[in-house]
């Protein structure tokens, strides 16, 4: 049974990625569980669960279609789906006398009841591919909203300040997206 404080305390005390990973992988594999403690999803959006100087947890609500542009974490992270699926493009820096532009390095689908570990070096863009709602607990090795962090323009791909507003205003707009569509 997932509870929501055990589930804190247990990432808290684990002193590595990779033990954090194990702690993910755990409660993601009763999806059920989760989805009762937390609530079936229905709109796009980041809802804090902890926050703190050494780790930040999230749930991460994807709309059905929903991308978002290629970003960094500057900080370890582990991802673990408990509804739908994410597919993420895995980016790499390249120089070209312009700025710092990326480009596409890889790519990997998460799917109900995996985790997944990023390092701290990691620049990623998640794509929900589906036609429903995903739903994802992120933990971060850090304050995820206390660091300055980078993201990429989707046209150029150069490198530009993340700005948390913007962010926010892409999963209202993805709302909107999907009131609209359905």
């Amino acid at each position: 049974m997932f509870e929501l404080d055990r589930f804190i305390a247990d990432c808290r005390a684990e002193a590595s990625h990779a033990a954090v990973r194990e702690v993910v992988a755990r409660a993601v594999c009763e999806p059920d569980a989760i989805l009762r403690a937390l609530g079936e999803p229905t709109r796009a959006q980041i809802q804090t669960l902890h926050r703190s100087g050494d780790l930040t947890i999230l749930n991460v609500i994807w709309a059905p279609r929903m991308v978002l542009l290629p970003h960094d974490h500057r900080m370890w992270a582990v991802i673990g789906i408990y509804t739908g699926r994410e597919d993420n493009v895995f980016w790499r820096r390249v120089p070209d006398g312009v700025g710092a532009r990326v480009e596409a390095a890889g790519a990997r689908a998460i799917s109900e009841k995996e985790a997944v570990s990023l390092g701290e070096q990691v620049i990623h863009s998640v794509i929900n591919p589906i036609p429903r709602f995903t739903g994802a607990i992120h933990v971060y090795g850090g304050d995820f909203f206390g660091i300055p962090r980078s993201e990429w323009d989707p046209e150029t791909l150069l490198e530009q300040p993340s700005d948390g507003e913007r962010t926010m205003r892409r999963f209202e707009e993805a709302n909107a997206l999907y009131a609209r569509s359905g």
